[in-house]
Parts: C-alpha cells; structure tokens; sequence
C-alpha cells in the first residue's frame, strides 16, 4: 500500500528544491548583461570565466527548462529568462546562410566551431517546440520545423534509417563525429539518437506532421531493435553506418534516462502496440539498472566495460534521470523496489549533490561521497555541459508523476 505522507513529502521536496534553488540560481549567477547570453563557466564557488566560448546546447537546454516551468508555474521571472535564452539562440547560434544551430561560439558571438553537431540540432527542436507551447510562439516553431526539414535533407538515412552524427556548417558529413574530444568518432550513436527521439516526441506534441510521425516510428523501431540490447536491456554505445555495435560500455545514466523516453514517445505517437511493447522494455531495463548499476548508497555508477567497473563517480544527471526512470518503472509494474529506489535517487541527490553552501547542484562526488579536490577549478557548475536541463526536467516530471499518484 502506497505512504501517502512519504509521497506528499516527496512531491515537497522536489519541487521546493527546483522553484527555491535550482530556477533561482541560474537566473542569479549565469547571465551575462554585458555581451548577452549567458557564462561559458562558473565555478562551483561562483567564480565566472569571462572568456570561456559559449554553446547553443547549454542555450537550447536553458530555454527549454524555462518554457516548461514557464508552462507549469505561469512565473513571470522563467518567461523572462525563456526570452533571454531564445534571443540568444537565434542571434548568437543560429545560421542565417545554411540554416541550423553553430555547435559553439566566442563570447562575442563569433562562431568558433561551426559545425552542425545532430546531438546539438535535437535540442534546438526541442527546445523550441516547448517555447512554442509555453509561448504560443510562432517564430520558435518554425525554427524548430526548418532544424527538422533540414536533419531530412542532410542527416537522414534513407537505407539503414536513423541519422548521422556530425556535419560541417555547409552540411557536408563530417571527418570527425565525435561529440566530445577523445569520445570515439562512430556515424550513429545510442545518445544522439534518443535525444532526437526525445525532441521529434516533443515536436509531434506541437505539429501533427505526417513526415515527423514517420520519422518518431522509425527512431522508436531502431531504439527498440538495434539499441536496446535484447539480451542485457542495455543499450548500446556507438555503431557503424548500417548499425552495426562499436562499443561495448554500458552507461547507466543512459540507460534509464532512455526507458522512460521510450515509453513517452510511444505514448505521444499513439500506437498502442507499439506503446505495449515499449512498456515492457522499460521494464526490463529498468531492472537492469536497479540490479547491475546501483550502489548501496542508492546512487547509480557511471560506467562499465568488458573488463568490469570503469567510471564509479556519482554524476549529477545519472541520479536525476534514475529517479524519473524508476518513478516510471514503479507506474508501469506496482513493483515496490522501484518505488523505493525512486525515493533513494532523491535522498542521495539531496545529501551530496544540492550545494548548501553556493546553490544548484554540484558535477559529482566520487563512490565514496567525497568532492574530489580542485572541483571549483577543474569541475564547472556551469559549463558547455552543466546545464539545469536533467535536474529541472528530473523535478517537473517527478512532481507530476508523483500528483497522478496521489490523485489515483
């Protein structure tokens, strides 16, 4: 039987957490009123890089965590800031000759790599789909179609479906498709791909197009069929053309934040059965995270290669996305475990990862809850990649969640 008072604490938690800290520091610390946009990096101790590049991904992820609170609160304050992020976008990153999103660009706005990175596309879709439907926006939602139209033209795959990595800003296919420098260079990946799952999902909720819908199927298939283990309910890493595997990691964060992206797509695409079949993924997968990738802490590891335990530090957005993935996971199952580990996510979240002392939440600790030295310097709270996109989302979808609960 479910504990309505835990429940009701929980859904304070969260949401205390997110309207007092996590919407709040950003709109203190991270604006730049000077050349516009916002700081390429702080410090954990709020320290800010004046010369640190900007990019349209850490944009993109801002507008849409203030549209989507924008949608959820009605706060004047997030619609400000959704407005602040969506100028910056459209005058800093997007490509008024070629069309798309810059990957990263100066402080003052001059492009420093050019390139039209699909992972970076995806969020721009995304983003702009939700200020449409916080805003009504018309502008921001033909932006979002010609990112659409323009992945259909260039980074399509026809024969083996899905889409490719990485162009250059002429949309020509790139010699490099790495996201990061270091991460193997592979035509397709498991994370651009969910995350173009995750942005067509959200641009179908705003613009029923036939093509869109088409292209959702097929990601949902290719998830299903090629990136999904159907041995280990893992997902796989990185692939070749033809979707061949590359790689052998497992990422865990990944892994759950994907079974509960999964199940949302299907939802908003409307095919029951293929919304059944997702479910029961999801499951699956949940369960092989709960099984192979928790800690006794309650915090989920990093990373694993065929030799074992590879990465054991506790990052921010892994915990956030468990704690959705396993809320969902208890609302497909009933199962308790799942529940609880949902509960456990956000007590290890609230016990080494909000900064008491600074605001927001810090990068990582390492297995044993230690902060590792030289954080403040060599870890942004704010960086290319440090956004307050899992942690937001992570809130609103618990909150929401956690109110269907208690209403049923």
């Amino acid at each position: 039987m479910l504990d309505e008072t835990r429940l009701r604490a929980y859904v304070q938690r969260v949401e205390t957490e997110l309207r007092d800290d996590i919407l709040p520091f950003w709109i203190q610390h991270t604006i730049d009123q000077e050349n516009g946009g916002f700081y390429g990096k702080l410090t954990n101790d709020l320290h800010v890089d004046h010369t640190a590049p900007r990019g349209a991904l850490l944009t993109s992820r801002v507008l849409w965590t203030y549209s989507a609170a924008y949608r959820r609160y009605q706060n004047a304050a997030y619609l400000k800031m959704a407005d602040w992020a969506y100028e910056d976008l459209m005058t800093r990153f997007w490509d008024k000759e070629y069309g798309g999103l810059y990957w990263m660009v100066d402080v003052d706005g001059t492009p420093v790599r050019d390139r039209k990175q699909v992972y970076g596309q995806a969020f721009g879709i995304y983003a702009l789909a939700e200020t449409y439907a916080a805003t009504g926006n018309e502008a921001a939602l033909e932006k979002a179609q010609a990112i659409f139209q323009a992945l259909e033209q260039h980074a399509y795959d026809p024969i083996y479906k899905g889409y490719f990595e990485a162009f250059t800003r002429d949309w020509q296919i790139a010699d490099d498709m790495s996201l990061n420098a270091g991460e193997q260079s592979e035509m397709k990946s498991m994370n651009t791909s969910i995350h173009i799952m995750e942005a067509f999902t959200n641009l179908l909720r705003v613009w029923p197009d036939e093509t869109l819908r088409s292209r959702l199927n097929e990601l949902i298939s290719v998830m299903m069929n090629r990136i999904i283990s159907s041995e280990t309910y893992h997902t796989i890493l990185f692939f070749d053309e033809t979707w061949a595997p590359r790689s052998e990691n497992v990422s865990y964060g990944h892994d759950i934040e994907t079974s509960w992206l999964l199940v949302e797509a299907t939802e908003v695409l409307g095919n029951p059965a293929l919304h059944e079949r997702a479910e029961a993924i999801a499951k699956k997968m949940a369960q092989a995270v709960y099984d192979e990738g928790v800690d006794p802490d309650g915090a989920l590891v990093y990373e694993t290669g065929p030799e074992g335990l590879e990465d054991s530090t506790k990052q921010w957005w892994p915990q956030a996305e468990a704690a959705v993935g396993f809320l969902n996971a208890y609302q497909l199952t009933g199962e308790g475990h799942f529940l609880e580990a949902a509960y456990r996510s956000w007590d290890f979240i609230d016990a080494y990862l909000v900064d008491r002392r600074y605001g927001g939440w810090i990068r990582y600790v390492e297995r044993d809850h230690t902060v590792p030295e030289g954080i403040s310097e060599d870890e942004a709270k704010v960086s290319f990649w440090k956004c307050p996109y899992h942690n937001g989302r992570a809130c609103m979808e618990l909150a929401e969640r956690l109110h269907k609960l208690l209403t049923s």
